[in-house]
């Protein structure tokens, strides 16, 4: 993957914010899904920016020092949209994403002002100790994909979230094939020990929505 970037074999994909700044993307043309900006990741990233969390001319700013843990980042640009807010950020993936995060994170570092980010390899299922305590949030945007990895996505929920933590999640509906199997199995499994939250249209960003993409607030149950 390095060797790929490096050679210039990527193309960008420009997020602008709503304070104009833009978020220059880079995306592999060769390479598995998490190579390039999904559609879901987009609306999560400009939801992070609606009213109710961040909203300058009040004075507020619900990222401004929060821990933030994204999982299954890809490209990073969630996490890359909330540390440009305030956050505390660490984007998580694979090891043979790290190149990339590592590349975007460079790339749009003059953005981040007050926030941080920085890059760890997690497979999900497996130790969670060094991104312990738990965060304020975990985000996850186009991540009930593949039916093997809802099992350890959802241990891996369990084990990162405390009873304060927030998890927002983004996923694009898909009606063909095995997906809408997949994604039933992850909320059935999710919902032993989660409660989620349908987040409406009317409080999105009112360009970047989209009827087939849907946003949840999910937290431990008591």
């Amino acid at each position: 993957m390095a060797a790929e970037i490096e050679a210039g074999k990527y193309f960008v994909r420009e997020i602008e914010k709503n304070d104009g700044c833009v978020l220059r993307m880079k995306q592999c043309y060769i390479g598995d899904v998490g190579c390039v900006v999904w559609d879901a990741a987009i609306v999560l990233s400009k939801y992070l920016e609606t009213k109710q969390f961040y909203d300058p001319s009040a004075g507020a700013n619900v990222w401004c020092g929060r821990t933030v843990v994204e999982l299954g980042a890809g490209t990073g640009v969630v996490g890359l949209m909330a540390a440009t807010l305030g956050a505390q950020v660490m984007v998580t993936d694979l090891q043979d994403l790290q190149s990339l995060l590592d590349a975007n994170i460079q790339e749009n570092k003059s953005l981040i002002k007050s926030g941080s980010i920085s890059a760890k390899v997690l497979k999900w299922g497996e130790d969670v100790s060094e991104l312990l305590p738990p965060p304020h949030y975990i985000l996850m945007a186009d991540c009930i994909y593949y039916e093997q990895s809802i099992g350890p996505l959802v241990e891996t929920l369990k084990q990162l979230s405390g009873p304060e933590t927030s998890i927002i999640c983004c996923y694009e509906q898909r009606t063909e094939g095995i997906n809408p199997e997949v994604e039933r199995k992850f909320f059935e499994l999710l919902q032993q020990n989660f409660s989620c939250e349908k987040i409406p249209s009317d409080k999105q960003d009112p360009e970047f929505s989209s009827p087939d993409i849907h946003i949840l607030h999910i937290r431990r149950k008591d």
